[in-house]
């Protein structure tokens, strides 16, 4: 049985990173394409004033708290959420099982190249997974249709799209019907980690929930971006129910 919590109407899986690689599992088996999301606190504050996103959102599969934020407004208001599940570690147990299971996957997204060395490396660690392929993310409307048909001929069991959020979660959602896949995930910067074009936060910021800090030394740039959080937890402080 499915459990969430609703952070400001966006429904978050109570679940821990084990229990959403088994949920993946239930989901995966299923006849109809399974949609994963992983919506931090950016996701959470943009579905407030995006219906598109909310909507994505609310008929999704799962939806795991990979945000440090939405655990400290869960504490804060007493909603149960467990722990933080990443997208980059729902992503080693979703490989970790498809090379156990001798599964499929197709990566698309990323800049030109690094799918293609995403998939090589995930190849070398993960001998028993099958990867069908992989495109970039740089396409037009027209090599949308081709790459679509390209995905549905191959039918891999998984589907890791690292556009971006949201635009990963709508390109999924929109397409959902036509697609040919068991689960589709919008997995982001991941992608990147596996290609080895970027480097994940040492443990003890992973430990700490402080992974956005470590990024905003690393690439400055983001700053606004990453004002969100703050914004976010003031209007947690400031609400009396956040559902």
């Amino acid at each position: 049985m499915r459990k969430t919590v609703s952070i400001f109407g966006v429904p978050i899986d109570k679940i821990t990173l084990e229990e959403a690689s088994k949920r993946f599992e239930h989901i995966l088996a299923e006849e109809k394409l399974g949609i994963i999301t992983t919506p931090n606190t950016e996701i959470v504050m943009a579905a407030r004033y995006d219906k598109e996103l909310m909507e994505v959102l609310k008929r999704s599969d799962m939806n795991i708290p990979d945000g440090i934020g939405l655990i400290y407004a869960s504490k804060i208001h007493n909603l149960g959420l467990i722990e933080r599940v990443t997208g980059i570690d729902l992503m080693q147990k979703i490989l970790d099982y498809c090379n156990n299971m001798n599964r499929s996957i197709f990566i698309l997204g990323g800049k030109p190249g690094v799918e293609e060395l995403a998939c090589k490396k995930i190849k070398e660690r993960f001998r028993h997974i099958e990867v069908k392929g992989y495109h970039h993310g740089y396409f037009n409307q027209d090599e949308e249709i081709d790459i679509i048909e390209s995905i549905n001929k191959l039918k891999p069991d998984v589907l890791f799209v690292a556009l971006g959020a949201p635009r990963q979660e709508k390109w999924i959602y929109n397409n959902r019907k036509k697609l040919k896949a068991g689960v589709a995930i919008g997995v982001g910067g991941s992608v990147d980690i596996w290609a080895g074009t970027a480097k994940r936060a040492p443990m003890i910021y992973q430990k700490l929930g402080l992974e956005w800090f470590y990024r905003l030394i690393k690439e400055p740039w983001r700053y606004k971006r990453m004002m969100v959080l703050p914004k976010f937890m003031i209007k947690v402080l400031l609400s009396k129910n956040i559902q």
